[in-house]
């Protein structure tokens, strides 16, 4: 199948949408979830679609057009639990010495999901926004960026949020460049520069940090994903691949982080006396 073929199929997933929202305190519990111990913010990096798809005789995109499919389950079924916020890991500054091909059939995927996704948006009161540098994206992908951004700055519910050209160094540097050219301008002291100034000048600022980062496939890294944000994350790393990444493999991650003593770098509280 040719990559025509692939976006064809790719619309026809995106024809099929899921059941209506839910109330999320309700339908955790009815999942067995716990809606205190849910994580506000859950990132992921989305492993595998490649090795997926070549294990199964097919061509790396075959494994990408799935992982899409995946990307809607999981969106949806986050938005329904009342989760504030999914950042994915879409593509990486890394990425771009793939195949050109490869790169290709990319960017004209996440053109086609950014159009063909705003009815599941709007369905699920799904707010949208991207982080990582614009600079290198095709003009044409920017533009439906925007669109599907303004499309949904009113949304009041989950934000989904992909990280596109984006690396955590790339950030930080771009991060220190704000905070020099304030610093020139006179507009900072560098000795007062705190955490706070720091956050503020990232790609996430005024997004909370992850409470939990997924990172499917197997892979025991952080691939340069949210350097500074996931300081005190709480890492899950399961081997399914990202195409075979479902609500139950989802609710399993979820279960496993109520399950976290998170102390952020104190102690845990004494159980009091009887």
């Amino acid at each position: 199948m040719g990559q025509r073929g692939f976006l064809l199929a790719f619309s026809a997933y995106s024809a099929v949408n899921s059941t209506s929202t839910h109330e999320p305190h309700a339908y955790a519990l009815s999942r067995g979830l716990e809606p205190a111990r849910l994580p506000r913010h859950v990132a992921v990096i989305m492993d595998g679609n490649g090795r997926w798809a070549v294990d199964r005789g097919q061509d790396r995109i075959f494994g990408h057009l799935r992982g899409a499919d995946t990307v809607r389950t999981v969106t949806e079924e986050c938005a329904r639990l009342g989760i504030e916020q999914l950042t994915l890991y879409a593509l990486s500054v890394e990425n771009w010495k793939r195949p050109k091909p490869e790169l290709d059939f990319l960017m004209a995927l996440l053109k086609q999901y950014l159009a063909d996704e705003r009815p599941t948006l709007a369905k699920n009161d799904i707010r949208f926004a991207v982080i990582g540098r614009r600079a290198g994206l095709p003009d044409d992908v920017l533009a439906e960026i925007d669109d599907c951004t303004r499309f949904t700055a009113k949304h009041t519910g989950l934000r989904l949020c992909l990280a596109i050209n984006y690396g955590g160094r790339t950030e930080l540097v771009d991060a220190v460049r704000r905070l020099a050219a304030k610093a020139v301008r006179g507009e900072i002291d560098p000795e007062a520069i705190e955490e706070r100034d720091v956050a503020a000048s990232l790609y996430t600022a005024g997004m909370p940090e992850p409470d939990l980062l997924i990172r499917t496939a197997g892979e025991m890294r952080v691939s340069n994903y949210l350097l500074w944000q996931i300081s005190y994350a709480e890492l899950w790393v399961t081997p399914t691949r990202w195409p075979d990444f479902g609500i139950e493999t989802l609710h399993e991650a979820l279960k496993n982080y109520a399950t976290r003593d998170r102390r952020f770098g104190g102690l845990t509280k004494p159980t009091p006396a009887c």
